[in-house]
């Protein structure tokens, strides 16, 4: 399970002009899910987002995590987040999870932030076409994957 994730000012999520999730600030978080990913790598990857200590403190220093920072979060589902880019120049999306795992997967990495946040995220909609907009704070991008835990 892959997220990028981005410390934002604001983020929104519109799907055919209507606006189905917007943050101030939060994290908004890029999703995408694989083949064999499982609950494990939900629960890994949503206590590290969660915990991840990238907002900042008084003293202007990256220390604090969302809860402290009283932010928010918005998920995004995104299948291109596992591209496979070696050969050619169109990218092969082959180890990305169908729908029906992926789903799954998605509404229960939903569910673990709502549990650790004790609120339900703002998201978009899964497989729809998607425009996000945000402002990205800092700017502050990570890249995490479930499968680089070491």
């Amino acid at each position: 399970m892959r997220a990028i994730i981005q410390r934002v000012s604001e983020a929104k999520v519109t799907v055919n002009g209507e606006i189905t999730g917007a943050i101030k600030t939060g994290l908004l978080v890029l999703l995408g899910m694989e083949h064999n990913d499982t609950e494990a790598d939900a629960d890994w990857l949503v206590k590290k987002i969660v915990n991840m200590r990238i907002f900042k403190d008084a003293e202007d220093k990256m220390n604090l995590n969302l809860l402290t920072a009283e932010g928010k979060l918005l998920v995004v589902s995104q299948f291109t987040l596992h591209a496979l880019t070696k050969k050619g120049n169109r990218p092969s999306f082959i180890t990305a999870a169908k729908p029906n795992v992926a789903i799954p997967l998605y509404q229960y990495f939903l569910n673990v932030c709502e549990t650790l946040t004790n609120e339900k995220p703002q998201t978009g909609i899964f497989g729809a076409t998607m425009q996000v907009s945000l402002c990205n704070n800092g700017p502050v991008t990570i890249f995490i994957d479930s499968k680089n835990k070491a």
